[in-house]
C-alpha cells in the first residue's frame, strides 16, 4: 500500500474519532470548564490584599464600623458618594441622582460572643452574639474587646484524662468558659473585662491549595467583597448604568436581618440583588435529602423561594446561561434566611433575588470558599446589572 494513502487514512480515522468524542456530553462539559477557567481572572493583587485586610479585621454584630471604614476606603475611587446610618450600615452610590434605584447587597457582621458572667475564680462565661457554634469553642484562642484594648483568652476544657467517658458531656453554651489567666473576678475586671464585652476569634485569612479561601467570617464578608469588586469592574470597564446603583453593606444580619430592614427604608430601592453564603452539602454528615445538593467550585447558587421575584431571577438565570457562567440551584422553604427577605418585603414590595456563594464549615473559624465561585458571583451580578433597564417593574402582569 502507498505510504501516503496509509497516512491519510490514519488522519481521517483520527478526525472521525475526535469528532465523535466531541459529541460526548462529558467531553463537552470538560471543554466548557476549560473555557471558563481560561477566562481572564477578575481578582488581582489589590483585590486580594483588600480581602485579607477586610477579613482580618474583627467586625462582630453591633461593632461593624471598623470593617465598614476599610470597605468604604477601598470603594472610594469607584463610586460617587456614600450613605451611612445610625447603626453602621454603609452604602456606596453610583448615579445618586437617578430616580430608579438598584441595590446589590451583602452583610458586614460576623458571629461572636458576649461576656455574660464573671465567676469568683476568674473564669468567664458567655452568651452568643449571633449563631456562634458552641461545639467548636473548646481550645480556641479568643480576643476580648475592651476599652483598654484586646485581652487574650482561651476557651478551656477538661483534659480527656479527667473526663468520664461513660458520661461524657459535650460542649454546651452553658458549660463552655474562657480563661484569661486570672485567679479572681477582681483581677479580670482590673484588665478592663466586664459583662457585655464582645469576644471574637483571631483566626486570619489564608489560601489552601491555590484557590480555596479560608477564614472566619467569610459569612458574609465575602458578600461585601464581591459587591465591591462589581463596582470596581463597572468603573474599570467604563460602564454607564441607566439607574442609581446602591452597593450596600448591611449590619446585624446575624441576629435577624436588622441592618437590611433599616437601610431598605432609607434607600427605598426598586430592585435588590442580595448575595450571601450557602452550604456546600458534599462534606460528611450532611443529609442532601434535607439540604439539597450544592458543591463548592461548581458555581454560584441561584435561590428559589417565595421572597425571590421570579422575573428578576429568570433574568439572572438567562444572563448566566448567555454568558456561560456556571451556576447551581437551591430551593428554600418559606424564608431565605438572608437579607433578601428584608428587602423583598419592604416598601410595599421590592423585586429581590438571592445569589449565594457555596461555603464549607459555616459558622466555624475555617469557613472555606473557592476562588472560581467568588469570581463567578461577581460576573453574574455584573452581567445582570448590564441587562436591567431603568423603570423595569418585573411585574407578573405585564
Amino acid at each position: 500500500m502507498h505510504p501516503r494513502i496509509t497516512c491519510e487514512s490514519k488522519v481521517n480515522k483520527v478526525k472521525k474519532y475526535v469528532a465523535k468524542r466531541l459529541q460526548n456530553p462529558r467531553v463537552l462539559l470538560f471543554l466548557s470548564k476549560i473555557k471558563t477557567m481560561s477566562k481572564k481572572r477578575i481578582l488581582n493583587g489589590k483585590s486580594l490584599k483588600f480581602l485579607e485586610t477586610y477579613l482580618n479585621n474583627a467586625a462582630p454584630t453591633g461593632y461593624e464600623w471598623g470593617g465598614q471604614k476599610i470597605w468604604m476606603d477601598y470603594l472610594k475611587p469607584y463610586v460617587d458618594s456614600f450613605i451611612t446610618d445610625t447603626y453602621g450600615s454603609a452604602v456606596a452610590v453610583v448615579n445618586p441622582d437617578a430616580k430608579f434605584k438598584v441595590v446589590i447587597e451583602g452583610h458586614a457582621d460576623e458571629i461572636s460572643w458576649y461576656v455574660n458572667y464573671i465567676a469568683d475564680d476568674g473564669l468567664i462565661y458567655v452568651i452568643r452574639n449571633g449563631g456562634s457554634d458552641h461545639q467548636i469553642a473548646p481550645s480556641k484562642v479568643v480576643n476580648i474587646h475592651t476599652k483598654k484594648g484586646i485581652i487574650k483568652g482561651v476557651f478551656g476544657w477538661p483534659a480527656i484524662h479527667t473526663r468520664s467517658l461513660a458520661k461524657e458531656q459535650p460542649p454546651k453554651p452553658d458549660n463552655i468558659f474562657i480563661d484569661i489567666g486570672c485567679q479572681s473576678k477582681k483581677a479580670v475586671e482590673k484588665l478592663g473585662v466586664h459583662v457585655g464585652c464582645v469576644i471574637t476569634y483571631p483566626d486570619s485569612f489564608h489560601i489552601l491549595n491555590k484557590d480555596n479561601f479560608v477564614c472566619r467570617a467569610l459569612d458574609n464578608r465575602m458578600g461585601g467583597f464581591m459587591i465591591a469588586e462589581v463596582a470596581r469592574l463597572l468603573h474599570q470597564n467604563k460602564k454607564k448604568l441607566p439607574f442609581g446603583l446602591y452597593i450596600t453593606n448591611s449590619v446585624q444580619e446575624e441576629i435577624g436581618l436588622r441592618g437590611a430592614q433599616m437601610i431598605t427604608h432609607t434607600i427605598q430601592p426598586d430592585v435588590a440583588i442580595v448575595t450571601d453564603v450557602t452550604h456546600d452539602t458534599t462534606t460528611p454528615m450532611i443529609n442532601k435529602k434535607k439540604q439539597g445538593h450544592c458543591k463548592m467550585g461548581e458555581g454560584p447558587v441561584i435561590a428559589y423561594a417565595p421572597a425571590v421575584q421570579q422575573k428578576l431571577r429568570d433574568l439572572i438565570v438567562e444572563t448566566a446561561q448567555a454568558q456561560k457562567i456556571p451556576f447551581q440551584r437551591a430551593a428554600l422553604s418559606r424564608a431565605t434566611g438572608t437579607d433578601t427577605d428584608a428587602f423583598a418585603y419592604s416598601n410595599g414590595g421590592v423585586a429581590s433575588a438571592l445569589i449565594s456563594l457555596p461555603l464549607r464549615y459555616m459558622h466555624t473559624t475555617v469557613e472555606m470558599v473557592h476562588r472560581d465561585d467568588v469570581e463567578n458571583v461577581i460576573r453574574m451580578i455584573y452581567e445582570t446589572l448590564l441587562k436591567i433597564k431603568a423603570g423595569e417593574t418585573f411585574s407578573y402582569f405585564d
